[in-house]
């Protein structure tokens, strides 16, 4: 190993001389002295590419707002099933429950994280994966198929049966308090296991902190209900009224098997993940005894195809990304031709999509869907239409655009129905390859 290196005093005045003779060095310092980085380095070209104006362009309902929370994948999943039953009824202006599927996720989330803590109760405090165990806890973040094992199980309700809380809409405090518990609860698991006791007490134990987090999530969210009316106006202001659900059957009612025809899709080139072939991520999940979450991992042109076929088909397209990077959210648009950090700062930062998953420069943070993109004329994309779930103030009344050059860099997952895999359905029976807890593509989820 080479010894290490200290800086010089002959480096430093090299440096301090180089610095004073560079006038673009003088004008950054003088522009980032007043202004966000963000708005010095934005090229006003680029942004003027990024006109909201689609060639496929599906009609869907106003956003949503999940305000202080990181429900984003909660938001869009139910944001693609509200248009299904928005356009059966004839409603302008519908949501679903975002509250009734969080208080769900979070306590089978709950149970999920007592069940991982007594797999590994054999293990040391400083093993990597209880240390991802633990540090990881019960937060806001998911997946697509941990969605489907929520309302698979516990079935949808409309917004009106189960509103926002001040809790549900910042959720911080929240969720410390029930990761603070979940860490009690882990040192008295582990304490009882090192003990050699039944496992019949170990799961008393466990039933016991279940209950008491079924009361905290009850005074958090209003606790979830059993049956309900649905109401609703439709687009001639008629007013209906469906009486008498469970939230279990009216999910089989609108959504039915839907969801189990649905696949992830991801692009992932790293060496690790060789195309064609599925991927599921130890220790990630919600629902004990519920499906594991599973990618099919395609290049991107494979990739982009299959969602443009699906856009065609008239249906929006659920799908995570990293929204951390080139975005301006006032203007509403994700694009790398926007903005020109590297003028600005003087430094290089071009990074590969896969160096960035590999060095974790990148990975999925934000669930949105895609509602439409512009086709050129040999049908290739050049932009997309996006539906956030940040309110109605920023970008174009909430939504937004980003540049297919953005797409390909900083989008990771989308989710498609299986019958339009062709060929590549066949490529569903394989067994996935486990990837580790902490693997990049579990990243939403965290």
């Amino acid at each position: 190993m080479a010894k290490p290196t200290p800086i010089t005093a002959e480096q430093l005045k090299a440096y301090s001389a180089q610095y004073n003779a560079d006038p673009v060095r003088k004008l950054a310092t003088a522009a980032l002295s007043k202004s966000e980085m963000g708005d010095v380095a934005f090229v006003s070209a680029g942004a003027n590419l990024m006109h909201p104006k689609f060639s496929i362009d599906i009609p869907t309902l106003p956003v949503t707002n999940q305000k202080k929370s990181g429900r984003c994948w909660l938001f869009a999943s139910l944001n693609v099933l509200r248009e299904k039953i928005a356009k059966e009824k004839g409603i302008a202006d519908f949501e679903l429950s975002q509250s009734y599927a969080a208080f769900w996720d979070k306590f089978e989330r709950a149970n999920y994280f007592c069940e991982c803590i007594i797999a590994t109760a054999d293990k040391p405090t400083d093993d990597r994966v209880v240390q991802h165990i633990l540090t990881t806890g019960v937060h806001d973040g998911g997946q697509w198929d941990m969605f489907v094992n929520i309302a698979e199980k516990y079935g949808i309700v409309p917004k009106d049966a189960m509103g926002e809380t001040a809790q549900s809409s910042n959720s911080r405090d929240m969720n410390n308090m029930l990761n603070r518990s979940l860490k009690n609860a882990a040192v008295h698991i582990r304490a009882l296991m090192k003990k050699g006791v039944p496992m019949k007490e170990v799961d008393l134990y466990k039933e016991t902190v279940l209950g008491k987090v079924y009361g905290f999530l009850c005074s958090c969210y209003g606790e979830p209900p059993k049956h309900f009316d649905f109401e609703y106006v439709d687009k001639d202001g008629a007013y209906h009224v469906e009486k008498d659900y469970t939230p279990q059957s009216f999910y089989e009612k609108y959504i039915g098997r839907d969801l189990e025809k649905t696949i992830s899709i991801i692009n992932a080139p790293t060496d690790d993940k060789p195309y064609y072939r599925t991927y599921t991520v130890s220790m990630l999940g919600n629902v004990v005894g519920g499906k594991d979450v599973m990618y099919l991992n395609l290049p991107m042109s494979e990739f982009k195809e299959l969602i443009i076929k699906q856009l065609k088909g008239g249906n929006v397209v659920w799908f995570g990304s990293d929204v951390g990077k080139f975005g301006g959210r006032a203007a509403g648009l994700w694009d790398d031709g926007t903005f020109d950090y590297e003028l600005l700062t003087g430094l290089d930062l071009t990074i590969s999509k896969k160096d960035g998953l590999d060095y974790w420069f990148s990975a999925m943070n934000h669930a949105m869907v895609i509602t439409g993109v512009n086709l050129d004329e040999n049908g290739a994309p050049t932009r997309w239409k996006i539906e956030n779930s940040w309110g109605n103030e920023s970008g174009h009344k909430g939504y937004y655009v980003c540049s297919d050059t953005w797409f390909d860099q900083y989008v990771y997952q989308a989710v498609v129905t299986k019958d339009i895999l062709g060929d590549k359905a066949t490529l569903l029976e394989q067994k996935p390859i486990v990837l580790n807890p902490w693997d990049p593509m579990g990243s939403l989820a965290e």
